[in-house]
Protein backbone atom coordinates (compact mmCIF):
# COMPACT_ATOMS: atom_id res chain seq x y z
CA UNK A 1 0.00 0.00 0.00
CA UNK A 2 2.92 2.35 0.65
CA UNK A 3 3.57 2.57 -3.15
CA UNK A 4 0.03 3.75 -3.85
CA UNK A 5 -0.79 7.41 -4.29
CA UNK A 6 -1.80 9.07 -1.02
CA UNK A 7 -5.51 9.76 -0.49
CA UNK A 8 -6.67 13.23 0.49
CA UNK A 9 -10.00 13.35 2.33
CA UNK A 10 -11.32 16.88 1.95
CA UNK A 11 -14.35 19.05 2.74
CA UNK A 12 -14.92 17.07 5.93
CA UNK A 13 -15.98 17.98 9.48
CA UNK A 14 -13.29 16.06 11.34
CA UNK A 15 -13.34 15.57 15.10
CA UNK A 16 -9.78 14.42 15.72
CA UNK A 17 -9.85 13.76 19.51
CA UNK A 18 -6.31 15.17 19.42
CA UNK A 19 -6.12 17.87 22.15
CA UNK A 20 -3.36 19.63 20.20
CA UNK A 21 -5.47 19.84 17.03
CA UNK A 22 -9.14 19.20 17.90
CA UNK A 23 -10.77 19.83 14.51
CA UNK A 24 -9.78 19.65 10.87
CA UNK A 25 -11.32 19.63 7.41
CA UNK A 26 -8.64 17.76 5.45
CA UNK A 27 -6.73 14.55 6.07
CA UNK A 28 -4.08 12.82 3.98
CA UNK A 29 -3.70 9.05 4.31
CA UNK A 30 -0.62 7.30 3.01
CA UNK A 31 -0.61 3.53 3.31
CA UNK A 32 -1.92 2.53 6.75
CA UNK A 33 -1.16 5.83 8.47
CA UNK A 34 -2.31 9.43 8.53
CA UNK A 35 0.38 11.52 6.81
CA UNK A 36 -1.12 14.93 7.53
CA UNK A 37 -4.29 16.41 9.04
CA UNK A 38 -5.42 20.01 9.43
CA UNK A 39 -7.05 22.91 7.59
CA UNK A 40 -7.16 23.00 3.79
CA UNK A 41 -5.45 26.37 3.70
CA UNK A 42 -2.47 24.83 5.53
CA UNK A 43 -2.16 21.77 3.28
CA UNK A 44 1.53 21.13 2.48
CA UNK A 45 2.41 21.45 -1.21
CA UNK A 46 3.43 17.77 -1.61
CA UNK A 47 -0.20 16.78 -0.90
CA UNK A 48 -1.91 19.37 -3.08
CA UNK A 49 -3.54 18.94 -6.46
CA UNK A 50 -3.00 15.69 -8.32
CA UNK A 51 -0.37 14.49 -5.86
CA UNK A 52 -3.20 12.69 -4.03
CA UNK A 53 -6.36 10.83 -4.90
CA UNK A 54 -9.06 13.20 -3.68
CA UNK A 55 -12.15 12.01 -1.76
CA UNK A 56 -14.74 14.74 -1.31
CA UNK A 57 -16.71 14.05 1.88
CA UNK A 58 -19.11 16.94 1.25
CA UNK A 59 -19.10 18.17 4.83
CA UNK A 60 -19.65 14.76 6.44
CA UNK A 61 -18.74 14.25 10.09
CA UNK A 62 -15.59 12.15 10.56
CA UNK A 63 -14.55 10.70 13.91
CA UNK A 64 -11.84 8.31 15.07
CA UNK A 65 -13.20 4.79 14.86
CA UNK A 66 -14.92 3.45 17.96
CA UNK A 67 -12.91 1.23 20.31
CA UNK A 68 -14.87 -1.24 22.40
CA UNK A 69 -12.62 -1.65 25.43
CA UNK A 70 -14.82 -4.33 26.99
CA UNK A 71 -16.56 -6.86 24.81
CA UNK A 72 -16.31 -10.62 24.37
CA UNK A 73 -15.59 -10.96 20.66
CA UNK A 74 -15.32 -14.74 20.46
CA UNK A 75 -18.44 -15.29 22.55
CA UNK A 76 -20.42 -12.70 20.60
CA UNK A 77 -19.36 -14.22 17.30
CA UNK A 78 -20.39 -17.70 18.42
CA UNK A 79 -23.83 -16.56 19.55
CA UNK A 80 -24.80 -15.96 15.92
CA UNK A 81 -25.54 -19.69 15.58
CA UNK A 82 -27.45 -20.05 18.86
CA UNK A 83 -31.02 -19.34 19.88
CA UNK A 84 -31.56 -15.66 20.67
CA UNK A 85 -33.74 -15.43 23.78
CA UNK A 86 -34.23 -11.67 23.33
CA UNK A 87 -36.92 -9.58 21.67
CA UNK A 88 -37.85 -9.48 18.86
CA UNK A 89 -37.16 -13.21 18.57
CA UNK A 90 -38.43 -14.25 22.03
CA UNK A 91 -40.85 -12.38 24.29
CA UNK A 92 -41.86 -15.11 26.72
CA UNK A 93 -40.82 -18.42 28.25
CA UNK A 94 -43.41 -20.10 26.04
CA UNK A 95 -41.76 -18.66 22.93
CA UNK A 96 -38.39 -19.80 24.26
CA UNK A 97 -39.80 -23.31 24.77
CA UNK A 98 -41.07 -23.22 21.18
CA UNK A 99 -37.64 -22.11 19.93
CA UNK A 100 -35.98 -24.99 21.81
CA UNK A 101 -38.53 -27.43 20.38
CA UNK A 102 -37.89 -26.17 16.85
CA UNK A 103 -34.12 -26.46 17.26
CA UNK A 104 -34.49 -30.02 18.56
CA UNK A 105 -36.52 -30.89 15.44
CA UNK A 106 -33.68 -29.58 13.26
CA UNK A 107 -31.00 -31.72 14.87
CA UNK A 108 -30.67 -35.22 16.26
CA UNK A 109 -31.02 -36.50 19.82
CA UNK A 110 -28.27 -35.91 22.38
CA UNK A 111 -26.94 -32.84 20.54
CA UNK A 112 -26.67 -29.79 22.77
CA UNK A 113 -29.16 -26.98 22.21
CA UNK A 114 -27.74 -23.61 23.20
CA UNK A 115 -29.19 -20.13 23.48
CA UNK A 116 -28.32 -16.77 24.96
CA UNK A 117 -29.73 -13.47 26.14
CA UNK A 118 -32.72 -14.20 28.33
CA UNK A 119 -33.71 -11.48 30.78
CA UNK A 120 -36.68 -12.21 33.02
CA UNK A 121 -37.71 -8.53 32.95
CA UNK A 122 -38.22 -8.83 29.18
CA UNK A 123 -40.15 -12.11 29.39
CA UNK A 124 -43.93 -11.99 29.68
CA UNK A 125 -43.85 -14.25 32.75
CA UNK A 126 -41.37 -11.90 34.54
CA UNK A 127 -39.35 -14.83 35.85
CA UNK A 128 -36.38 -16.93 34.84
CA UNK A 129 -37.00 -20.11 32.86
CA UNK A 130 -36.36 -23.35 34.75
CA UNK A 131 -35.28 -26.87 33.91
CA UNK A 132 -38.92 -27.90 33.73
CA UNK A 133 -39.69 -25.19 31.19
CA UNK A 134 -36.77 -26.26 29.01
CA UNK A 135 -37.73 -29.92 29.42
CA UNK A 136 -41.02 -29.13 27.69
CA UNK A 137 -39.05 -27.96 24.70
CA UNK A 138 -36.61 -30.86 24.75
CA UNK A 139 -36.13 -33.69 27.22
CA UNK A 140 -33.90 -36.07 25.25
CA UNK A 141 -30.99 -33.67 24.62
CA UNK A 142 -29.16 -31.22 26.91
CA UNK A 143 -30.28 -27.59 26.73
CA UNK A 144 -28.37 -24.55 28.02
CA UNK A 145 -29.58 -20.95 27.78
CA UNK A 146 -27.14 -18.27 28.97
CA UNK A 147 -28.62 -15.27 30.71
CA UNK A 148 -27.95 -11.86 29.19
CA UNK A 149 -25.42 -10.96 31.91
CA UNK A 150 -23.30 -14.00 31.05
CA UNK A 151 -23.09 -14.95 34.74
CA UNK A 152 -26.07 -17.31 34.91
CA UNK A 153 -27.10 -20.36 32.92
CA UNK A 154 -30.44 -22.12 32.84
CA UNK A 155 -30.18 -25.77 31.84
CA UNK A 156 -32.66 -28.59 31.46
CA UNK A 157 -32.82 -31.87 33.38
CA UNK A 158 -30.72 -33.72 30.83
CA UNK A 159 -27.88 -31.21 31.20
CA UNK A 160 -28.07 -31.40 35.00
CA UNK A 161 -27.81 -35.16 34.83
CA UNK A 162 -24.83 -35.05 32.48
CA UNK A 163 -23.04 -32.70 34.88
CA UNK A 164 -23.96 -34.81 37.91
CA UNK A 165 -25.89 -31.99 39.58
CA UNK A 166 -28.64 -33.06 41.97
CA UNK A 167 -30.11 -32.04 45.33
CA UNK A 168 -26.99 -33.30 47.11
CA UNK A 169 -24.51 -31.26 45.03
CA UNK A 170 -23.02 -28.47 47.18
CA UNK A 171 -22.78 -24.90 45.94
CA UNK A 172 -19.29 -24.22 44.59
CA UNK A 173 -17.20 -21.43 46.10
CA UNK A 174 -18.47 -18.16 44.64
CA UNK A 175 -21.55 -19.71 43.06
CA UNK A 176 -25.08 -20.88 43.72
CA UNK A 177 -27.21 -23.76 42.47
CA UNK A 178 -30.73 -22.38 42.68
CA UNK A 179 -33.13 -24.79 44.38
CA UNK A 180 -36.90 -24.96 44.80
CA UNK A 181 -38.77 -25.24 48.09
CA UNK A 182 -38.04 -28.99 48.15
CA UNK A 183 -34.30 -28.55 47.66
CA UNK A 184 -34.34 -29.68 44.02
CA UNK A 185 -32.13 -27.77 41.54
CA UNK A 186 -34.26 -25.53 39.33
CA UNK A 187 -31.73 -25.58 36.51
CA UNK A 188 -30.57 -22.02 37.22
CA UNK A 189 -26.81 -22.00 37.87
CA UNK A 190 -25.39 -18.72 39.16
CA UNK A 191 -21.83 -17.40 38.92
CA UNK A 192 -19.20 -20.16 39.35
CA UNK A 193 -21.97 -22.79 39.44
CA UNK A 194 -22.43 -22.16 35.72
CA UNK A 195 -19.00 -23.72 35.19
CA UNK A 196 -20.24 -27.09 36.41
CA UNK A 197 -21.69 -27.81 32.96
CA UNK A 198 -18.80 -26.34 30.92
CA UNK A 199 -16.88 -29.62 30.47
CA UNK A 200 -19.92 -31.20 28.82
CA UNK A 201 -20.77 -28.47 26.31
CA UNK A 202 -19.11 -29.13 22.94
CA UNK A 203 -16.86 -26.41 21.62
CA UNK A 204 -17.11 -25.00 18.13
CA UNK A 205 -14.46 -26.01 15.62
CA UNK A 206 -11.65 -23.59 14.84
CA UNK A 207 -13.05 -23.16 11.33
CA UNK A 208 -16.49 -22.23 12.68
CA UNK A 209 -14.99 -19.81 15.20
CA UNK A 210 -12.95 -18.11 12.48
CA UNK A 211 -15.91 -17.82 10.11
CA UNK A 212 -18.07 -16.37 12.90
CA UNK A 213 -15.39 -13.86 13.88
CA UNK A 214 -14.88 -12.67 10.31
CA UNK A 215 -18.64 -12.12 10.06
CA UNK A 216 -18.58 -10.24 13.37
CA UNK A 217 -15.76 -8.05 12.07
CA UNK A 218 -17.95 -7.09 9.12
CA UNK A 219 -20.79 -6.18 11.47
CA UNK A 220 -18.49 -4.09 13.66
CA UNK A 221 -17.11 -2.33 10.59
CA UNK A 222 -20.68 -1.29 9.73
CA UNK A 223 -20.87 0.19 13.26
CA UNK A 224 -17.63 2.16 12.95
CA UNK A 225 -15.72 -0.09 15.36
CA UNK A 226 -12.02 -0.27 14.48
CA UNK A 227 -10.67 -2.02 17.58
CA UNK A 228 -12.11 -4.24 20.28
CA UNK A 229 -11.31 -6.71 23.02
CA UNK A 230 -11.97 -10.26 23.98
CA UNK A 231 -12.40 -9.79 27.72
CA UNK A 232 -12.11 -13.56 28.30
CA UNK A 233 -14.19 -16.56 27.38
CA UNK A 234 -16.38 -18.35 29.92
CA UNK A 235 -15.38 -21.88 28.97
CA UNK A 236 -11.63 -21.77 29.52
CA UNK A 237 -10.74 -21.30 25.86
CA UNK A 238 -7.57 -19.35 25.14
CA UNK A 239 -9.02 -16.93 22.62
CA UNK A 240 -5.71 -15.58 21.34
CA UNK A 241 -4.93 -18.34 18.78
CA UNK A 242 -8.49 -18.20 17.47
CA UNK A 243 -8.39 -14.41 17.15
CA UNK A 244 -5.05 -14.63 15.34
CA UNK A 245 -6.49 -17.17 12.91
CA UNK A 246 -9.46 -14.88 12.28
CA UNK A 247 -7.10 -11.97 11.53
CA UNK A 248 -5.31 -14.11 8.97
CA UNK A 249 -8.69 -14.97 7.44
CA UNK A 250 -9.78 -11.35 7.03
CA UNK A 251 -10.85 -9.97 10.41
CA UNK A 252 -9.74 -6.33 10.16
CA UNK A 253 -10.04 -4.77 13.62
CA UNK A 254 -7.20 -4.49 16.13
CA UNK A 255 -7.90 -6.87 19.03
CA UNK A 256 -6.71 -7.27 22.62
CA UNK A 257 -7.24 -10.59 24.39
CA UNK A 258 -7.55 -11.37 28.12
CA UNK A 259 -7.40 -14.73 29.90
CA UNK A 260 -9.85 -15.52 32.70
CA UNK A 261 -7.91 -16.14 35.91
CA UNK A 262 -10.26 -18.95 37.00
CA UNK A 263 -8.88 -21.19 34.28
CA UNK A 264 -5.15 -20.68 34.86
CA UNK A 265 -4.87 -19.88 38.58
CA UNK A 266 -4.12 -23.51 39.50
CA UNK A 267 -1.74 -24.14 36.60
CA UNK A 268 1.82 -23.42 37.77
CA UNK A 269 3.07 -23.83 34.20
CA UNK A 270 0.90 -21.02 32.83
CA UNK A 271 2.91 -18.02 31.74
CA UNK A 272 2.70 -15.15 29.26
CA UNK A 273 5.23 -14.79 26.48
CA UNK A 274 6.20 -11.09 26.41
CA UNK A 275 6.21 -11.22 22.61
CA UNK A 276 2.45 -11.81 22.68
CA UNK A 277 1.96 -8.48 24.46
CA UNK A 278 3.64 -6.51 21.68
CA UNK A 279 1.22 -3.66 20.84
CA UNK A 280 2.53 -3.57 17.26
CA UNK A 281 0.61 -6.81 16.65
CA UNK A 282 -2.91 -6.61 15.24
CA UNK A 283 -3.94 -9.18 17.86
CA UNK A 284 -2.12 -9.13 21.19
CA UNK A 285 -2.50 -10.49 24.71
CA UNK A 286 -3.33 -7.65 27.07
CA UNK A 287 -3.70 -9.35 30.43
CA UNK A 288 -5.67 -11.29 33.00
CA UNK A 289 -9.37 -10.99 33.86
CA UNK A 290 -10.89 -11.82 37.25
CA UNK A 291 -14.56 -11.93 38.27
CA UNK A 292 -15.00 -10.61 41.81
CA UNK A 293 -18.81 -10.50 41.94
CA UNK A 294 -21.84 -10.96 39.70
CA UNK A 295 -24.54 -8.82 38.12
CA UNK A 296 -27.28 -6.47 39.30
CA UNK A 297 -29.85 -8.16 37.11
CA UNK A 298 -28.96 -11.55 38.54
CA UNK A 299 -28.87 -10.21 42.16
CA UNK A 300 -25.30 -11.47 42.46
CA UNK A 301 -23.40 -8.16 42.39
CA UNK A 302 -22.00 -7.66 45.91
CA UNK A 303 -23.52 -4.57 47.54
CA UNK A 304 -23.41 -3.13 51.04
CA UNK A 305 -27.23 -3.07 51.36
CA UNK A 306 -29.76 -5.78 50.45
CA UNK A 307 -31.53 -6.04 47.14
CA UNK A 308 -35.09 -4.79 47.10
CA UNK A 309 -37.45 -7.40 48.52
CA UNK A 310 -34.66 -9.64 49.81
CA UNK A 311 -34.71 -11.25 53.24
CA UNK A 312 -32.09 -9.32 55.26
CA UNK A 313 -31.25 -12.55 57.09
CA UNK A 314 -30.36 -14.28 53.82
CA UNK A 315 -26.54 -14.35 53.49
CA UNK A 316 -26.94 -13.61 49.78
CA UNK A 317 -29.37 -10.69 50.23
CA UNK A 318 -26.63 -8.23 49.22
CA UNK A 319 -25.15 -10.49 46.54
CA UNK A 320 -21.87 -12.25 47.15
CA UNK A 321 -18.20 -12.35 46.17
CA UNK A 322 -17.26 -14.80 43.42
CA UNK A 323 -13.58 -15.04 44.28
CA UNK A 324 -11.62 -15.30 47.50
CA UNK A 325 -9.11 -12.75 48.76
CA UNK A 326 -6.39 -15.26 47.97
CA UNK A 327 -7.55 -15.56 44.36
CA UNK A 328 -7.60 -11.79 43.98
CA UNK A 329 -4.12 -11.50 45.47
CA UNK A 330 -2.91 -14.29 43.19
CA UNK A 331 -4.20 -12.51 40.09
CA UNK A 332 -2.54 -9.28 41.21
CA UNK A 333 0.78 -11.02 41.82
CA UNK A 334 0.70 -12.83 38.47
CA UNK A 335 -0.12 -9.66 36.53
CA UNK A 336 2.58 -7.70 38.36
CA UNK A 337 5.20 -10.39 37.77
CA UNK A 338 4.36 -10.66 34.08
CA UNK A 339 3.90 -6.95 33.43
CA UNK A 340 0.40 -7.39 32.03
CA UNK A 341 -2.78 -5.49 32.76
CA UNK A 342 -5.22 -6.84 35.35
CA UNK A 343 -8.93 -6.44 34.64
CA UNK A 344 -11.32 -7.06 37.54
CA UNK A 345 -15.09 -7.29 37.23
CA UNK A 346 -16.71 -5.46 40.18
CA UNK A 347 -20.25 -4.07 40.13
CA UNK A 348 -21.43 -3.83 43.74
CA UNK A 349 -20.10 -1.35 46.31
CA UNK A 350 -18.48 -3.98 48.55
CA UNK A 351 -16.85 -5.72 45.60
CA UNK A 352 -15.45 -2.45 44.26
CA UNK A 353 -14.04 -1.40 47.65
CA UNK A 354 -12.37 -4.76 48.18
CA UNK A 355 -10.73 -4.69 44.75
CA UNK A 356 -9.62 -1.07 45.00
CA UNK A 357 -8.10 -1.48 48.44
CA UNK A 358 -5.98 -4.41 47.29
CA UNK A 359 -4.91 -2.73 44.08
CA UNK A 360 -4.08 0.52 45.89
CA UNK A 361 -1.47 -1.32 47.95
CA UNK A 362 0.50 -1.96 44.74
CA UNK A 363 2.82 0.25 42.75
CA UNK A 364 1.93 0.50 39.02
CA UNK A 365 3.73 -2.21 37.08
CA UNK A 366 3.17 -1.17 33.46
CA UNK A 367 3.18 2.15 31.63
CA UNK A 368 1.61 1.18 28.27
CA UNK A 369 -1.85 1.31 29.88
CA UNK A 370 -3.27 1.43 33.42
CA UNK A 371 -1.77 -1.42 35.42
CA UNK A 372 -5.27 -2.33 36.56
CA UNK A 373 -8.79 -1.58 35.41
CA UNK A 374 -12.09 -2.25 37.12
CA UNK A 375 -15.03 -3.25 34.99
CA UNK A 376 -18.59 -1.90 35.27
CA UNK A 377 -18.27 -0.03 38.61
CA UNK A 378 -22.02 0.21 39.08
CA UNK A 379 -22.11 1.72 42.57
CA UNK A 380 -18.69 3.02 43.71
CA UNK A 381 -18.22 4.53 47.15
CA UNK A 382 -16.62 7.96 47.60
CA UNK A 383 -13.58 6.11 48.98
CA UNK A 384 -13.28 4.00 45.82
CA UNK A 385 -13.49 7.06 43.58
CA UNK A 386 -10.72 8.77 45.53
CA UNK A 387 -8.52 5.67 45.22
CA UNK A 388 -9.20 5.36 41.48
CA UNK A 389 -7.84 8.86 41.03
CA UNK A 390 -4.93 8.56 43.47
CA UNK A 391 -3.68 5.28 42.04
CA UNK A 392 -4.50 5.76 38.36
CA UNK A 393 -6.70 2.67 38.27
CA UNK A 394 -8.86 2.61 35.14
CA UNK A 395 -12.65 2.33 35.12
CA UNK A 396 -14.46 0.75 32.17
CA UNK A 397 -18.22 1.19 32.41
CA UNK A 398 -21.26 0.44 30.23
CA UNK A 399 -24.07 2.99 29.77
CA UNK A 400 -26.08 0.39 27.85
CA UNK A 401 -26.71 -1.67 31.01
CA UNK A 402 -29.26 0.56 32.70
CA UNK A 403 -30.60 1.66 29.30
CA UNK A 404 -31.47 -1.88 28.21
CA UNK A 405 -32.02 -3.63 31.55
CA UNK A 406 -34.03 -0.95 33.34
CA UNK A 407 -36.77 -3.41 34.31
CA UNK A 408 -34.51 -5.61 36.41
CA UNK A 409 -32.67 -2.61 37.88
CA UNK A 410 -35.93 -1.10 39.11
CA UNK A 411 -37.12 -4.47 40.42
CA UNK A 412 -33.86 -5.27 42.20
CA UNK A 413 -32.72 -1.82 43.36
CA UNK A 414 -35.71 0.51 43.15
CA UNK A 415 -35.83 3.90 41.38
CA UNK A 416 -33.64 5.93 43.74
CA UNK A 417 -30.77 3.48 43.92
CA UNK A 418 -30.97 2.95 40.16
CA UNK A 419 -30.53 6.69 39.59
CA UNK A 420 -27.24 6.61 41.52
CA UNK A 421 -25.81 3.73 39.48
CA UNK A 422 -23.08 4.29 36.90
CA UNK A 423 -22.19 7.83 38.07
CA UNK A 424 -20.52 8.97 34.84
CA UNK A 425 -20.49 12.68 35.67
CA UNK A 426 -19.20 12.12 39.19
CA UNK A 427 -16.41 9.87 37.93
CA UNK A 428 -15.50 12.23 35.12
CA UNK A 429 -15.46 15.36 37.27
CA UNK A 430 -13.37 13.61 39.93
CA UNK A 431 -10.68 12.92 37.33
CA UNK A 432 -11.07 9.13 37.13
CA UNK A 433 -9.37 7.46 34.17
CA UNK A 434 -12.61 6.41 32.50
CA UNK A 435 -13.90 4.93 29.26
CA UNK A 436 -17.18 3.43 28.04
CA UNK A 437 -17.88 0.15 26.28
CA UNK A 438 -20.69 -2.36 25.67
CA UNK A 439 -19.69 -5.69 27.28
CA UNK A 440 -21.37 -7.25 24.24
CA UNK A 441 -23.02 -9.70 24.25
CA UNK A 442 -23.68 -9.48 28.00
CA UNK A 443 -26.59 -7.08 27.83
CA UNK A 444 -30.24 -7.15 26.82
CA UNK A 445 -29.98 -5.49 23.44
CA UNK A 446 -30.73 -7.02 20.06
CA UNK A 447 -27.47 -5.74 18.51
CA UNK A 448 -25.29 -5.49 21.62
CA UNK A 449 -22.15 -4.14 19.95
CA UNK A 450 -23.92 -1.08 18.47
CA UNK A 451 -22.18 2.05 19.85
CA UNK A 452 -25.00 4.50 19.22
CA UNK A 453 -27.61 3.37 21.80
CA UNK A 454 -24.72 3.15 24.27
CA UNK A 455 -23.74 6.76 23.59
CA UNK A 456 -27.37 7.88 23.70
CA UNK A 457 -27.68 6.34 27.15
CA UNK A 458 -24.61 8.18 28.45
CA UNK A 459 -25.82 11.51 27.06
CA UNK A 460 -29.52 11.31 27.99
CA UNK A 461 -29.48 9.05 31.09
CA UNK A 462 -32.85 7.77 29.91
CA UNK A 463 -33.58 4.08 29.45
CA UNK A 464 -35.03 2.68 26.24
CA UNK A 465 -38.52 3.10 27.76
CA UNK A 466 -37.89 6.75 28.71
CA UNK A 467 -37.19 6.23 32.43
CA UNK A 468 -34.85 8.89 33.84
CA UNK A 469 -32.08 6.97 35.59
CA UNK A 470 -30.17 9.99 36.88
CA UNK A 471 -30.02 13.10 34.71
CA UNK A 472 -27.39 14.66 36.99
CA UNK A 473 -24.90 12.03 35.80
CA UNK A 474 -25.20 12.80 32.08
CA UNK A 475 -22.18 13.24 29.84
CA UNK A 476 -21.97 15.60 26.89
CA UNK A 477 -21.81 14.06 23.43
CA UNK A 478 -18.23 15.32 23.10
CA UNK A 479 -17.26 13.57 26.34
CA UNK A 480 -18.96 10.33 25.35
CA UNK A 481 -17.12 10.26 22.02
CA UNK A 482 -13.79 10.90 23.75
CA UNK A 483 -14.45 8.03 26.15
CA UNK A 484 -15.29 5.72 23.22
CA UNK A 485 -12.18 6.60 21.20
CA UNK A 486 -9.07 8.22 22.69
CA UNK A 487 -9.73 7.18 26.31
CA UNK A 488 -10.66 3.63 25.26
CA UNK A 489 -7.46 3.25 23.23
CA UNK A 490 -5.37 4.41 26.17
CA UNK A 491 -7.25 2.11 28.57
CA UNK A 492 -6.31 -1.00 26.60
CA UNK A 493 -2.98 0.23 25.28
CA UNK A 494 -3.89 0.17 21.60
CA UNK A 495 -1.01 1.79 19.77
CA UNK A 496 -1.61 4.78 17.48
CA UNK A 497 -5.39 4.53 17.76
CA UNK A 498 -8.14 6.68 19.24
CA UNK A 499 -7.03 9.96 17.66
CA UNK A 500 -6.69 11.25 14.12
CA UNK A 501 -3.14 12.57 14.17
CA UNK A 502 -0.19 12.38 11.80
CA UNK A 503 1.59 9.07 12.34
CA UNK A 504 -1.50 7.37 13.77
CA UNK A 505 -3.38 4.57 12.05
CA UNK A 506 -5.91 5.75 9.49
CA UNK A 507 -8.79 4.05 11.33
CA UNK A 508 -11.86 6.25 11.27
CA UNK A 509 -15.59 6.42 10.60
CA UNK A 510 -17.59 8.70 8.32
CA UNK A 511 -21.11 9.31 9.69
CA UNK A 512 -24.33 9.86 7.76
CA UNK A 513 -25.20 12.89 9.91
CA UNK A 514 -23.46 15.11 12.41
CA UNK A 515 -23.59 13.34 15.75
CA UNK A 516 -22.47 16.56 17.47
CA UNK A 517 -25.60 18.45 16.43
CA UNK A 518 -28.43 15.91 16.22
CA UNK A 519 -30.94 15.96 19.10
CA UNK A 520 -29.80 13.66 21.90
CA UNK A 521 -32.89 11.48 21.50
CA UNK A 522 -31.86 10.77 17.90
CA UNK A 523 -28.27 9.66 18.55
CA UNK A 524 -29.26 6.01 18.13
CA UNK A 525 -30.49 6.84 14.61
CA UNK A 526 -27.03 7.92 13.46
CA UNK A 527 -25.44 5.44 11.08
CA UNK A 528 -21.96 4.88 9.75
CA UNK A 529 -21.61 5.77 6.07
CA UNK A 530 -18.09 4.35 5.73
CA UNK A 531 -15.37 2.86 7.88
CA UNK A 532 -11.64 2.78 7.22
CA UNK A 533 -9.22 0.57 9.15
CA UNK A 534 -5.52 1.21 8.71
CA UNK A 535 -6.21 3.11 5.49
CA UNK A 536 -8.45 0.48 3.91
CA UNK A 537 -12.14 1.12 3.33
CA UNK A 538 -13.74 -1.89 5.02
CA UNK A 539 -17.36 -0.72 4.91
CA UNK A 540 -19.39 1.45 2.57
CA UNK A 541 -23.10 1.72 3.30
CA UNK A 542 -23.82 2.76 -0.28
CA UNK A 543 -22.51 -0.64 -1.38
CA UNK A 544 -23.99 -2.71 1.45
Amino acid sequence: MSEQQPTRFEHAAILTEDPANPTADTMVVEGEKIAWIGRAEDLPEPYAGDACTAVDLAGARVIPGFIDAHMHALMLAGFSKKISALPPAVHSIEELVDAVRERRAEQGPDQWIEGWGYDEALLAEKRSPTRWDLDRGCADAPVCILRTCGHIRCVNSRALKLAGIDRNTPDPEGGQIERDENGEPTGVLKETARDLVNPYIPRASLADDVDNLVALGELMASQGIVAATDLCTLDGTDALPVLEAAAEAGFKQDLASYMLWDYVKDDPSYTIDPALMDRDRQVFLAGIKLLSDGSVSGKTAWFDVPYLGSDPDDPASCGFPTCTDEELDGAIAFSRDHGCQLSVHAMGTRAIDRVVDRLAAQKPWTDVCPYARVEHVTAPSAHAIEEFVRCGIGVVTQPIFAYAEIGTYLTNLGPERTRTCYPFRTLRDAGVNLCISTDAPATSWAVPSDPFPNIKSAVTRRAYDGFDFGADERLTIEEALELYTRAAAQMVGFKDLGMLRAGYKASFAVLDRDILTVPADEIDQVQVAATYIRGEKVFDRSEA
